[in-house]
């Protein structure tokens, strides 16, 4: 398998990063608190590879003209965890406003596993998230396949799941664009797909709490969401059936 196969991917989607933003260290120190040992003290460069910052939080505070979320990761070979950002341009995300969009790879193993919940919360709360996920590389696959139209014809989701409109035809930067296996929907995401509903979301809500912004981490199943389980690809179609919004599949 890919390095991707075997990772867990964070992506959250915010409102872009301002001039002395204190988003950039909320989002470092909320990804750290949730997930014991974890320290992302360096970062990449071209030229001398991996670069140790002694003044991490003071790096990451810099300003930096193109918007973007510097690239940080930890020191370790076997367990890698890195953790970057860039601004999405407006016009290619829905809302006609730029946004940012924090991206982070996890390793798929057990203590990552465990921390997921708590990391996908403190990135998405510090960054003031509007939605975001946590889920295995392999299905992240599985979502661009879902993403049309193609260039090539028309989409052809596999396994039967529902087909996805593209980023820029969703209505509303706040609709979720697709479904992972640990979901935080911001107060303005809930609302926009109607959730929760106590009489229709008892079982997500076994699974789901509620976060101090009025937010909401939701997880579709109990472990990392597998594709080749017929019960997880069940929950999978079963959540996207009870929320025609997401994907932008309830607008023509």
């Amino acid at each position: 398998m890919s390095d991707t196969e075997n990772s867990l991917t964070l992506n959250v989607y915010a409102p872009s990063l301002m001039n002395h933003d204190e988003r950039r260290l909320a989002i470092v120190h909320g990804m750290e608190r949730a997930f014991p040992g974890l320290h992302l003290g360096w970062t990449m460069s071209k030229e001398e590879g991996l670069v140790s910052l002694p003044q991490r939080d003071e790096w990451v505070k810099r300003e930096r003209t193109d918007g973007d979320f510097p690239f940080l990761c930890n020191d370790d070979d076997n367990h890698v965890v890195t953790l970057g950002g860039w601004e999405i341009p407006a016009g290619r995300y829905p809302g006609a406003q730029p946004q940012l969009q924090i991206h982070a790879m996890l390793p798929l193993e057990e203590a990552a596993i465990a921390a997921a919940g708590g990391v996908l919360a403190g990135v998405a709360e510090g960054a003031q998230a509007l939605w975001g996920h946590i889920t295995p590389g392999n299905v992240m696959l599985v979502i661009a396949e879902q993403m049309g139209p193609k260039m090539y014809g028309p989409p052809k989701p596999p396994r039967g799941l529902p087909a996805l409109k593209l980023p820029n035809a969703i209505p509303a930067p706040e609709i979720p664009h697709c479904l992972g296996w640990l979901n935080y929907w911001s107060e303005a995401s809930a609302r926009a797909i109607g959730f929760p509903d106590p009489a229709r979301d008892a079982e997500l809500l076994s699974r789901s709490w509620s976060t101090a912004t009025g937010g909401w981490v939701v997880r579709l199943t109990e472990a990392p969401l597998d594709l080749d389980n017929p019960a997880h690809l069940d929950a999978l179609k079963r959540a996207y059936e009870r929320f025609p919004e997401i994907g932008g599949r309830a607008t023509p």
